[in-house]
């Protein structure tokens, strides 16, 4: 490179400064922007937007929910908890005095509602003496058979619940809570990214008006900006990500900053899973709801029919022969399945009492803080690693779009050719 020609594009950079100085501020921007982007079509719109199934997006979690709540699940069940270890927590006797006094009132409502529906004028012929003593005698046996069922779950928790369903499926459900599970996860990971496209933008940005001082051919911005969009993401996820563990490089030592806040990652994703998805109440509509719920009913039905049975006493006789044995059967299977209906909202108050005991929160906290790096890596990687490669690419495609404006601006903006300039492109550069 000739003295002359060097004079001359560096007068061109003198007249034109705030141009040229705007190239790294633009390339930082630019890199930070698409990175922020980048981030929230991953978890943004929760519904498809546009006309499927091309032309609109859905972000890429909320779209992939059931595979990325299997892979999320893969971590927890049964490496971290399982459904024994859960129940086996709980003491069955504690269940039944905790959920008492709204399981009696339940009984309370249920034999009136039931016996006015089935037999109206028979409830009402009866003393109220009578009533209140059947009423009282069932409910005498209520913390008993609440108490024998919750040892029966114990005893066959896994032919009753399946916990790896049950979290799967909450998350299908709700897909504002899976994006929240890696939202929460990778809370500082996502904010590392944003920042690190405005550092590294900047970096590669002075090179961008080194090269653009030089050589000024219109494809050159386009095409930095492209290599800035890509580079910022990939860039920031290896920095993510890797290495797995503290390496020496010199006087420094750098590390995955996943890796490096493994026990912060540990508390909020345990806290998080035990506060939206393992809880009491989910369990229990899992357990009532899920796969295994006819197995639960007839486990249920078989205690509720027995206590009706031995505890209505003396009116049973009358009432079998007014109403008729069938009726009275069916009598006995809708209390049964009312029961079980009202049973997820009447057990809420054994929540705080089993959250506690369950203590889910501690529990995955101090497991997941011992992980190896490549099972705690699976916590949140496919978050990024499923689609990856279309975040870098819409990194990519937004810088060459900005390129392309840097471009025109530096077209129209230069309004006042210099003796640079004007040397530069007689010798066919730019």
């Amino acid at each position: 490179m000739s003295m002359d020609f060097l004079t001359l594009a560096l007068a061109d950079f003198k007249a034109n400064l705030w141009l040229y100085l705007s190239i790294p501020v633009t390339s930082g921007l630019v890199g930070y922007v698409t990175n922020v982007i980048a981030i929230k079509m991953m978890f943004y719109p929760l519904d498809f937007v546009g006309k499927p199934p091309i032309f609109g997006w859905q972000g890429i979690i909320p779209r992939k929910a059931g595979k990325m709540a299997a892979i999320a699940c893969e971590t927890l069940v049964p490496t971290l908890v399982t459904e024994r270890e859960i129940f086996d927590r709980l003491e069955p006797a504690r269940v039944a005095a905790e959920i008492e006094k709204p399981l009696l009132a339940l009984v309370d409502d249920l034999m009136d509602e039931i016996m006015r529906e089935y037999e109206p004028t028979l409830w009402e012929t009866l003393p109220i003496r009578v009533r209140n003593i059947i009423v009282r005698r069932i409910q005498d046996d209520t913390p008993q058979v609440v108490a024998q069922i919750m040892g029966e779950l114990r005893n066959d928790v896994e032919m009753v619940f399946d916990l790896k369903e049950m979290v799967v499926s909450t998350l299908i459900r709700d897909r504002a809570l899976i994006n929240a599970v890696f939202q929460e996860t990778g809370k500082e990971e996502f904010k590392f990214i944003g920042r690190s496209g405005l550092y590294f933008g900047l970096l590669f940005g002075v090179f961008q008006m080194i090269g653009w001082t030089f050589y000024k051919a219109s494809w050159q911005l386009p095409l930095f900006g492209l290599l800035v969009g890509w580079a910022t993401n990939y860039v920031a996820l290896e920095m993510i990500f890797r290495p797995q563990t503290p390496r020496r490089i010199g006087p420094f030592t750098i590390q995955g900053l996943f890796f490096k806040r493994q026990k912060e990652i540990s508390r909020d994703y345990a806290r998080l899973i035990a506060d939206e998805i393992v809880t009491p109440s989910n369990i229990i509509e899992a357990v009532l709801k899920g796969p295994y719920a006819d197995r639960v009913f007839s486990m249920i039905a078989k205690h509720v029919k027995r206590t009706i049975d031995e505890q209505s006493g003396i009116a049973r006789p009358f009432v079998a022969w007014t109403v008729g044995t069938k009726r009275y059967v069916a009598m006995k299977d809708t209390a049964v399945s009312r029961i079980v209906s009202r049973l997820p909202q009447t057990v809420r108050a054994v929540d705080g009492y089993a959250k506690d005991a369950m203590d889910i929160s501690s529990t995955l906290a101090g497991r997941l803080e011992v992980l190896p790096p490549l099972e705690f890596e699976r916590m949140l990687r496919p978050a990024f690693k499923e689609d990856e490669w279309m975040l870098i690419a819409t990194g990519a495609a937004l810088g060459f779009c900005v390129g392309i404006a840097q471009v025109i601006a530096f077209r129209l903006l230069a309004v006042e050719p210099t003796l640079a300039t004007s040397a530069l492109r007689l010798i066919g550069i730019g």
